[in-house]
């Protein structure tokens, strides 16, 4: 083994560049993913028939194809459309189809988005009745029961989760790899292996670079948990 290599400055740059690539790419999806699924969650959790089997239909997709596909579905094969082809030099936002970077945050936003919004209307459907009927004895309108109550408890239980999902949307997105142009952690990793075969070293400093930053981001989720759940730890008398 030679490590001499993966010290080099310049292979240490390429691996912070591409960490900042994978990072803006988790980032992006958690927020964006975020957002989609508290749209998703309340669309199955309203009650309406149509609006429930369509946005199941979505989840069920995303759930029960690998990522993989759905990468290239939207990379390889949302570019042969016609007429998106059509609009990409110059209607917005198509012209975002042309770019690697915003293709992996879609295919990467609307996967987690299925998951979250799985977990979320699952947290929602499981609030406590005696939380609704407190809030209706004092008053509140169904929208305010939503808002204030039910949709608070749900994001709150849904933390530990989430934490999950968010770890699992890092992982996957080594899957930005398989997009050209797009150089994240793995792709840096691969480029060493081929450019100096040291598969074991690039890969390895790779893998502790996730490990790393899954570290982190557990522990924000954990001060999450301690500040917004603190209401469910055991008490002592």
């Amino acid at each position: 083994m030679s490590w001499d290599i993966i010290f080099q400055a310049d292979t240490l740059a390429m691996y912070g560049r591409g960490l900042i690539v994978t990072l803006s790419l988790l980032l992006s999806s958690l927020a964006t993913g975020g957002i989609l699924a508290l749209l998703c969650a309340l669309a199955l959790t309203s009650g309406y028939t149509v609006l429930e089997k369509v946005v199941g239909a979505f989840t069920y997709f995303v759930r029960g194809t690998p990522l993989l596909i759905q990468v290239y579905l939207i990379y390889y094969g949302l570019g042969q459309l016609e007429w998106i082809q059509a609009r990409w030099d110059e209607v917005w936002p198509w012209t975002h189809f042309k770019e690697p970077f915003f293709c992996a945050l879609l295919a990467f936003a609307l996967n987690t988005a299925g998951y979250t919004a799985e977990m979320l209307a699952g947290a929602i459907r499981e609030t406590n009745p005696g939380e609704v009927e407190a809030a209706r004895a004092m008053g509140m309108s169904s929208w305010q029961i939503r808002w204030r109550i039910v949709l608070p408890s749900a994001l709150r239980r849904t933390l530990p989760p989430y934490c999950n999902e968010a770890v699992m949307m890092l992982h996957s997105t080594s899957l930005a790899s398989v997009v050209p142009s797009l150089t994240d952690v793995t792709a840096v990793a691969s480029r060493i292996y081929s450019d100096y075969y040291l598969p074991f070293e690039a890969y390895l400093t790779a893998a502790v670079i996730y490990l790393c930053v899954t570290f982190a981001l557990i522990g924000c989720f954990r001060l999450l948990e301690k500040r917004y759940m603190a209401y469910l730890a055991p008490r002592t008398y």
